[in-house]
């Protein structure tokens, strides 16, 4: 099968790997051109100049790219993948992006007679590496069995949620969970820490009982030293929070937790953390520790 992969960051470059690794006959675009080369040199395939001429004759393209504008520029953009697609292929979307983009290119797709799904991924650099990923798609059911068998060289476990922009919404859903996880986690390796208590001899206790989550269990060390230069980046997170937020306020929903989470985050930002891991969170409450 010829596929496409567009974007080779932290997540799309092992991503794309898997991919050559099962067998398929992989094109790959990026924006830096070396790193495409890079890849190339690592697992073979090709390059392609544009996300157009990476498209060309695939039958699914790929992307995990940055934000909702790096989304429409590879799509619709001068030399965007959706104008060299053919008729009956599929393009899949792993950017985390908003759920409205999502459904403007589905329509703009089914109008070029071709497929779109919207399938944001959770599991972090770690995850895509090992190929296991959550992958939460949205879409048609006829593209998503399609797809499936291929999501599945990176993925441990994926679903179709719901119509185009499910998936996107289920992301959501997912960082949701995720900043209050990790907010709650810092306050308690802060308490731990103040209370004279060793955090590496604790945690891995608490992670067996109902405490237990995946960011206590793989960021509680790295957290007690300090160690932050890894993972999902604070830049991200944000960016990932804004596109909960405004939805949220489209719906009417209030998320009180969320959005403040989203502020604790901005002064990590102010602190210099812009790249640092999200267990961040602790270093700001290390740096605002005392209670007057």
């Amino acid at each position: 099968m010829r596929v496409a992969f567009l974007g080779l960051g932290v997540m799309g470059y092992p991503m794309a790997g898997h991919l050559k690794q099962a067998g398929l006959d992989v094109v790959v675009y990026n924006r830096t051109a070396s790193k495409a080369e890079q890849w190339v040199g690592q697992y073979g395939g090709r390059s392609a100049a544009t996300p157009a001429e990476a498209a060309d004759g695939a039958e699914l393209v790929f992307a995990c790219v940055g934000n909702d504008a790096d989304v429409r520029q590879v799509t619709v953009g001068a030399e965007g993948a959706f104008h060299a697609m053919a008729s009956g292929s599929l393009f899949i979307d792993h950017t985390t992006a908003s759920a409205q983009l999502a459904r403007e290119l589905a329509d703009e797709a089914q109008q070029r007679q071709i497929g779109f799904m919207d399938a944001p991924v959770s599991g972090g650099q770690a995850g895509a590496e090992n190929g296991v990923l959550t992958i939460m798609c949205g879409g048609e059911d006829q593209h998503f069995q399609r797809a499936r068998p291929v999501l599945e060289h990176y993925a441990r476990a994926t679903q179709l949620l719901g119509p185009v922009g499910s998936g996107q919404l289920a992301k959501m859903v997912n960082q949701i969970c995720i900043a209050g996880v990790v907010q709650g986690l810092s306050e308690a390796v802060l308490f731990a820490e103040q209370a004279g208590l060793d955090g590496k001899q604790l945690f891995p206790l608490l992670a067996q009982g109902a405490a237990g989550s995946w960011q206590m269990e793989n960021r509680h060390s790295t957290m007690i030293d300090g160690e932050y230069d890894f993972g999902f980046a604070v830049d991200w997170m944000r960016k990932d929070l804004g596109i909960v937020l405004d939805e949220a306020r489209a719906s009417g929903v209030n998320l009180p937790l969320t959005a403040l989470v989203d502020q604790f985050y901005s002064e990590v930002q102010q602190m210099g953390g812009n790249r640092w891991d999200t267990s961040s969170l602790l270093a700001r409450l290390q740096k605002f520790r005392r209670v007057d």
